[in-house]
């Protein structure tokens, strides 16, 4: 078993020195999809918890941007009180709080595994987290109003045709459809964010010192 530990770990490592870009992917994308598992086991949890509360009958309407097809407003976040219906509406604020609660712990993991994993990053972690927040947040913004093009017909279709494990299904693809973009989208920023300054030499700025009186 340690030999074969070993040889994968030479092999990879020959592979990391060569291709050091596309090892740096590749761990990415494990790590990342680690993460998206992880956002699927938490939601229905999350969920359940904030469905057995009143903030269900509280709505979530936020962000009018123009008005769909049928005249309607239409709402980056767009949770009307109730359960969820046929086309995928409702849920309330409990429904709002589950999704965002499960992406938040989600990113806070993917934000320190991403920085010590991949990109072993040293530099601010206080800069990098800053830019990481304004990064979530124009993404969650941006996912909330691509919902509105695929959620309704999404699932009208699972539930008419499943029931309530169509509503399931429908939250899993809506979870994996959430994090494929964030995914294609961190990557340069991840890369962006943490690089590495490259360390200052013992003898670096030495020019800019005057030299002292000739001995």
């Amino acid at each position: 078993m340690g030999s074969v530990k070993s040889i994968v770990k030479g092999a990879w490592g020959r592979f990391k020195e060569k291709h050091p870009a596309i090892a740096q992917f590749l761990i990415f994308f494990i790590l990342s999809n680690g993460v998206t598992l992880f956002q699927v086991l938490l939601m229905p949890l999350l969920r359940g918890i904030f469905a057995a509360t009143n903030l269900v009958d509280i709505p979530f309407q936020v962000f009018p941007a123009g008005h769909n097809l049928d005249g309607s407003r239409y709402f980056i976040f767009n949770y009307p009180a109730g359960p969820i219906a046929a086309d995928g509406s409702g849920g309330g604020l409990a429904y709002f709080l589950a999704v965002q609660t499960t992406l938040g712990i989600a990113q806070v993991i993917n934000f320190f595994a991403q920085r010590n994993i991949t990109f072993k990053s040293k530099g601010s972690i206080s800069r990098a987290a800053c830019w990481y927040v304004l990064a979530y947040i124009a993404i969650t913004l941006a996912a909330g109003a691509f919902q509105g093009i695929y959620k309704a017909p999404l699932y009208t279709f699972l539930m008419r045709g499943l029931g309530n494990a169509g509503e399931t299904l429908a939250d899993f693809i809506t979870m994996i459809i959430n994090s494929a973009i964030s995914f294609w989208v961190f990557f340069p920023i991840f890369k962006l964010i943490f690089r590495n300054q490259p360390k200052k030499s013992d003898g670096e700025g030495a020019e800019n010192i005057p030299p002292g009186p000739a001995p």
